[in-house]
């Protein structure tokens, strides 16, 4: 088990981490809310579901490969500059295929290029916030909600400029990955440089080796709880904005928000909670939180649609950041990024390419003459969350704080 060093940031130091997931949230939330919408709009309907599914093929190829470089040959901070550069050329290029109409499945294979660079996104600020700061529980919580802050604000402008629905999104989520590039050249590599380990093999240069973490029960237990759930979350993004139009909301990517919203008031108090609360309860109640979202959701009804949409920031941050922290606090330091990567491939690559693929099939089971059933629809999922529920209930064997 690690023992973080033991200081706490300096006010530079949490301002830098701070502004660097602010960045990094504007940059993926520019891009992955609208995206539905903008392919609807240009009559790209049908790869929709593909096109949220290449998120999760590049979660099951790409963070293990580029977590396993950051944590041997490269530093974090210069891998996230690479990867931010060729995600907003990606980008760029996807928002001007589709303003001059170029085949659809050439649209998708530089969608499905753009998810293998930006997706390893995710772990990497996540190791690297982690390998400078001293009290991973107490600390990471109020500098990851700036990461949240930073996805609501490009939201917000997405929607401030009106192109919810409009290639031009595309082109400020490229801009803003080219900021996040820039931005790393002023952040020290520190702590976060990584160890040579001298000769790798194959399946370590592939960041394979991690998955030997599954062979301990606990981190087994919440390892496959993550990717389970993220099944029935998976359909959050694709169709909540569908079911809003349906109800009569516009503004959607605004409105979808409201959930990041939430979470970074959880966020700031998650050390707290951690510290006080045992694993499983916390994990349990966000779990909760997943099922009275899905169940509001089966109401049909503007207002309870929007509540549900709320309740998504505490389902998060109890149930994936929760893990996250816990990661932090129970791997060794050389193998930080790679327990990240794999939390990162198992919920973003498995369980969400299973859950855009099954929740995109049930969709069309729940469609009547061109009219989705969206009572049937939510309700089957609000199904599939409690089932996670019993299985971590009664999986996990834990009673640790995190303090």
């Amino acid at each position: 088990m690690n023992q973080p060093l033991q200081r706490e940031l300096t006010w530079v130091e949490k301002l830098e981490l701070m502004t660097l997931l602010f960045l990094h949230g504007m940059a993926l939330g520019s891009w992955f809310v609208p995206i539905g919408s903008v392919l609807e709009s240009a009559n790209l309907r049908s790869v929709i579901p593909f096109a949220f599914a290449t998120s999760a093929v590049a979660a099951l190829l790409s963070p293990l490969f580029f977590g396993a470089m950051a944590d041997r040959s490269v530093p974090p901070i210069q891998v996230l500059r690479w990867l931010g550069v060729g995600t907003a050329c990606f980008v760029g290029t996807v928002a001007w295929g589709i303003h001059s109409r170029w085949n659809p499945w050439l649209i998708l294979l530089l969608i499905q290029l753009q998810s293998l660079l930006s997706v390893p996104t995710n772990s990497l600020t996540g190791s690297i916030v982690f390998a400078r700061i001293g009290n991973s529980h107490r600390q990471f919580g109020a500098i990851r909600a700036m990461g949240t802050a930073g996805w609501i604000a490009g939201c917000w402008l997405i929607s401030a400029m009106h192109v919810d629905a409009h290639p031009r999104a595309f082109q400020i989520s490229a801009l803003l990955w080219i900021a996040l590039a820039a931005y790393t050249l002023f952040i020290p590599k520190g702590d976060t440089i990584p160890i040579n380990h001298g000769k790798l093999t194959l399946r370590e240069r592939f960041g394979l080796d991690a998955l030997s973490l599954l062979k301990i029960h606990d981190l087994r237990v919440i390892f496959f709880t993550a990717a389970l759930v993220a099944i029935p979350f998976a359909a959050f993004y694709p169709y909540t904005p569908a079911l809003m139009s349906d109800l009569g909301l516009r503004r959607t990517s605004a409105w979808m928000s409201l959930g990041q919203v939430i979470e970074v008031g959880v966020l700031f108090a998650i050390g707290g909670i951690l510290a006080r609360w045992q694993l499983k309860w916390v994990v349990l109640t966000g779990l909760f939180c997943g099922v009275l979202r899905y169940a509001l959701y089966a109401t049909n009804s503007p207002i309870p649609v929007l509540i549900g949409v709320s309740l998504h920031g505490l389902a998060y941050a109890l149930t994936y950041i929760s893990a996250q922290i816990y990661l932090a606090k129970k791997i060794d330091p050389a193998w930080r990024t790679r327990a990240q990567a794999l939390l990162s491939m198992l919920t973003g690559g498995v369980g969400n390419l299973a859950g855009y693929l099954c929740t995109g099939a049930w969709l069309a089971y729940c469609e009547h003459e061109g009219q989705e059933n969206w009572r049937l629809f939510w309700s089957g999922l609000c199904f599939l969350v409690i089932c996670v529920l019993i299985y971590f209930a009664q999986s996990y064997k834990g009673r640790e704080t995190l303090r």
